[in-house]
């Protein structure tokens, strides 16, 4: 299913990515396809050198996917995720400062937009992975935490519906974090998260602009084809 996804790259490196993925780690439900929307937007990463070398993720929320990549623009892996509660694409201000169980819940989030991070200490996890550090959000491995949460089921589930639970972090199985998150972003990386509601113009205004101008030039070859 990835293979026949990343084929549709618009970019000179596809052939190399797409080949790639019959070897990467492919945790996602067997029937759930990858929206157009994040093949175009990790095709636009590697054509646009907008990661600047650096490993990347493309992260769906409403699909609860997260797509992994290396600095070669080449799939290491995909997995489904968990996100934040409530459905936004901001942070609260001051939301870093607080204990997990003073946070509202309309204000459990995982924020969207192209976040630069890495590994860092924290104050009670160890060391983490933080995606973005100035508003606490990281990805980390499912934990039990509050068994009434079902964490592990959810991320188990072939449904995305069932998937935002968090408090605004990104969760994803301990395999899947192990195998392809951590010796990934080792050094760092770049994280792409679409929104919920935010128009994705607003949220990535250049990947949006390419887009755009792809789009009328293919209109324009259609038009051209007819005649």
């Amino acid at each position: 299913m990835l293979a026949l996804a990343f084929a549709s790259f618009g970019v000179a490196a596809a052939e190399d990515a797409a080949a790639q993925t019959v070897e990467s780690f492919d945790q996602l439900p067997k029937d759930q396809e990858v929206s157009d929307t994040v093949i175009e937007l990790a095709g636009w990463v590697v054509a646009a050198e907008d990661s600047q070398g650096y490993p990347f993720a493309v992260i769906d929320k409403a699909a609860a996917q997260i797509l992994v990549f290396g600095g070669d623009g080449r799939l290491r892996g995909a997995a489904p995720g968990l996100f934040g509660s409530a459905t936004g694409d901001h942070t609260a201000p001051g939301i870093a400062g607080l204990a997990l169980r003073e946070i509202p819940g309309r204000d459990r989030t995982t924020p969207a937009g192209r976040f630069v991070g890495g590994f860092g200490p924290s104050l009670d996890a160890g060391r983490v992975l933080w995606v973005d550090y100035d508003s606490a959000v990281s990805i980390h491995p499912t934990a039990t935490g509050v068994p009434a949460e079902r964490r592990a089921e959810r991320l188990a589930s072939p449904s995305p519906d069932d998937n935002r639970v968090t408090h605004g972090c990104i969760n994803v199985s301990p395999e899947f974090y192990e195998r392809i998150i951590r010796p990934t972003f080792e050094r760092g990386g770049v994280f792409y998260i679409l929104p919920d509601t935010e128009p994705l113009a607003e949220t990535f205004p250049e990947f949006a602009q390419s887009r755009s101008t792809a789009q009328r030039n293919d209109g324009r070859r259609a038009r051209t084809a007819r005649q």
